[in-house]
């Protein structure tokens, strides 16, 4: 079985895409064989060869050197800036769950690692009866927990937590993104501290604000690595609880 993360947000436009490349570019730089998965993804852009395309899809291929197409990468895509389950009832295309499964088996039976990006947060639809949480159960993966710096983001990310343990979630790690350092609120600057307090878990991974970093060029600074690449090594290390989960 392959090892890897589930990667969610407290929020859309949290950085999720950012922590998955960086995770994905890491474990290259280490030598390992590296598969990336975005099971659905909505707000898809057409092209008039390929189809329906998502961006993110694009990046992460290309910060993992993946070997799969990007139709297998990528199975279930919809336009719109919508939940998966809203997007697939508004287009009259249910969500394709045989290709998510046969994409899936292709993935993680050709890498070594594999990380996979969801949509949204842990409780965002896909369809009436499956939500993100449940695609994260679906794949035996522990989560990365993706976080906003600001002020909101302790109530945010708690509830997160407590969704992924009332389902016998596994959490990898959770990752405060797009931290500034030179302009940092009060609440930026405490917020971290009081998520590990209060949810019994080690003090957040903190990423901060990279310029230098242009997923459109398929670029990730050194700013966004340094701060993750430590939690890889460990990973890397770290022998596999039983069902392919890395931690709790």
């Amino acid at each position: 079985m392959s090892h890897g993360w589930f990667i969610t947000g407290t929020d859309t436009g949290v950085g999720k895409t950012v922590i998955a490349c960086a995770l994905a570019r890491l474990l290259r730089q280490q030598g390992r064989k590296v598969g990336v998965f975005k099971p659905v993804a909505t707000g898809c852009r057409l092209d008039m060869r390929l189809g329906w395309v998502n961006e993110d899809s694009e990046v992460l291929a290309h910060c993992a050197d993946a070997s799969e197409d990007l139709a297998t990468i990528c199975p279930v895509r919809y336009s719109g800036d919508l939940a998966p389950m809203v997007a697939a009832e508004r287009s009259q295309r249910p969500i394709d769950w045989a290709a998510i499964d046969a994409s899936w088996q292709r993935v993680r039976g050709g890498n070594e690692w594999v990380i996979v990006e969801g949509a949204g947060g842990l409780l965002v639809p896909i369809d009436r009866d499956t939500n993100m949480a449940d695609l994260a159960r679906r794949f035996d993966l522990p989560l990365v927990i993706v976080a906003r710096p600001g002020l909101g983001t302790i109530n945010h990310t708690l509830l997160t937590i407590e969704a992924a343990r009332s389902r016998n979630l596994p959490i990898a790690a959770v990752v405060v993104n797009g931290y500034r350092p030179g302009s940092a609120t009060l609440a930026e600057e405490t917020n971290p501290e009081v998520i590990s307090r209060l949810s019994g878990m080690k003090i957040p991974l903190i990423v901060p604000f990279d310029p230098l970093t242009d997923l459109r060029q398929g670029v990730i600074g050194e700013s966004v690595l340094w701060p993750l690449r430590e939690f890889v090594l460990a990973s890397l290390n770290r022998p596999p609880e039983p069902g392919g989960r890395q931690g709790k």
